[in-house]
C-alpha cells in the first residue's frame, strides 16, 4: 500500500530534512505543489485533503489554520510546530515514552520539541517511577546547534559578514514555549528553570538536567536513576542508555546526522550529587527523524524505516 504524504511547510528546514527520509520509499507517495499553489489556499486544501497524512511545518497560527481545513475524517496529522503539544485531543509524538501502539492509534499526533525530547527522556521515566518527587524544582541547562533558529538563524550564522557569536544564552525572560510542554509530559508539578543556548555548529544538541540527589527525597542513588532509565530503553533502536563513559568531556555534534539520542548519568565520587544528560540531533531526534518516526508508526511501518541510525 501506498500512502499520500503532504508536508506543508515544506521549504523550511524541517520539512526539507523530512522529504529526504522520505524521497525514494516506496511506501508514500509525496504531494507537491509548487510555489504559486503553496500560496492558494484551495489548492493548500486540496492538498491536505487528498492526503493519508499531512507533516505540518509551520508557524503555531498557520498549524491551527491548516487544521481546521481537514472536512474528512481520514486524514492524519502530525505537527511539528508548538501548537498542539498540550492540546486535548492530540497524542505527544514521543513514542518511547506513551507507547508506540498509541502513536500509531491516533489521527492526531503532536511532534514534540527537539529541548524537550531530550528532558522528558531523561527525567519522564524517573518521575513515573518516583525517584524524582513530582514537586521537585527542577532545571535544565541546555545548548543547540543554529539550525534549530530555522533558516532566518542559519543565514545568520552562515552570512558573508561572519559567525556573530561562538554561544550565546537566550530565552531570558523565562517563559520559553517549551516549558508548558516539559512540564506537562513530565508530570510535574512546578515548570522547571529552562536556560538554553545555541552554539556555533550547525547541528546537535546537548541538554543536561543537574540532581543534588543528597538533598531530593529517599536520596536517591545514581545506579537507581541509571537502571531506571536502561529499563524504560531497553529494546529501542532510537534511544539508548549508554552506560559506560570515560571521555573527560561531551562534544555537542556527538548525535549530529542521525535520529538517536544518547542518555548519560554522571554522579560525583560520594553519590551526593548527579548529571543526567542527553544527546541528540536536533533536526533527527529533535525534529525530522521524529517526525517520521511517528509517520511509520501511524502507516503501520517499521518505526525506524528511512531514519538514520
Amino acid at each position: 500500500m501506498t500512502h499520500q504524504i503532504f508536508i506543508d511547510g515544506a521549504a523550511g528546514t524541517t520539512g526539507i530534512e523530512i522529504r529526504e527520509r522520505l524521497e525514494g520509499r516506496s511506501e508514500f507517495s509525496l504531494i507537491l505543489l509548487d510555489d504559486a499553489q503553496r500560496k492558494d489556499a484551495g489548492a493548500r486544501k486540496q492538498a491536505i485533503n487528498d492526503a493519508d497524512a499531512v507533516i505540518l511545518c509551520l508557524p503555531d497560527d498557520a498549524a491551527r489554520e491548516a487544521v481546521s481545513l481537514i472536512d474528512n475524517d481520514r486524514t492524519k496529522v502530525i505537527d511539528a510546530s508548538t501548537a498542539h503539544r498540550v492540546a486535548d485531543g492530540w497524542t505527544y509524538g514521543f513514542p518511547e515514552l506513551v507507547g508506540r501502539d498509541v502513536v500509531a492509534a491516533s489521527k492526531r499526533v503532536s511532534n514534540p520539541g527537539c529541548y524537550p525530547t531530550g528532558f522528558l527522556a531523561l527525567v519522564a521515566p524517573l518521575v513515573r517511577a518516583g525517584i524524582i518527587p513530582a514537586d521537585w524544582p527542577l532545571s535544565i541547562n541546555a545548548t543547540s546547534g543554529y539550525s534549530g533558529g530555522g533558516k532566518a538563524m542559519i543565514a545568520e550564522f552562515e552570512g558573508d559578514t561572519g559567525r556573530p557569536t561562538a554561544w550565546r544564552a537566550y530565552g531570558l525572560s523565562l517563559a520559553h514555549k517549551h516549558i508548558p510542554e516539559m512540564t506537562r509530559h513530565a508530570g510535574l508539578k512546578h515548570a522547571p528553570i529552562f536556560a538554553p543556548a545555541v552554539a556555533d555548529t550547525l547541528r546537535g544538541m546537548i541538554v543536561e538536567v543537574p540532581l543534588p540527589l543528597a538533598a531530593i527525597p529517599g536520596t536517591p542513588s545514581a545506579a537507581a536513576i541509571s537502571e531506571a532509565l536502561a529499563k524504560a530503553y531497553d529494546g529501542s533502536k532510537l534511544v539508548r542508555f549508554v552506560e559506560s563513559y570515560e571521555a573527560p568531556t561531551m562534544p555537542l555534534e556527538r548525535c549530529a546526522e542521525t535520529d538517536g539520542m544518547d542518555l548519560f548519568v554522571f554522579a560525583s565520587p560520594n553519590g551526593a550529587q548527579a548529571r543526567l544528560v542527553a544527546a541528540l540531533d536536533n533536526l533527527g531526534k529533535g525534529a525530522s527523524g521524529a517526525a517520521v518516526q511517528n509517520l511509520n508508526l501511524l502507516c503501520g511501518l517499521d518505526e525506524t524505516a528511512g531514519l538514520k541510525l
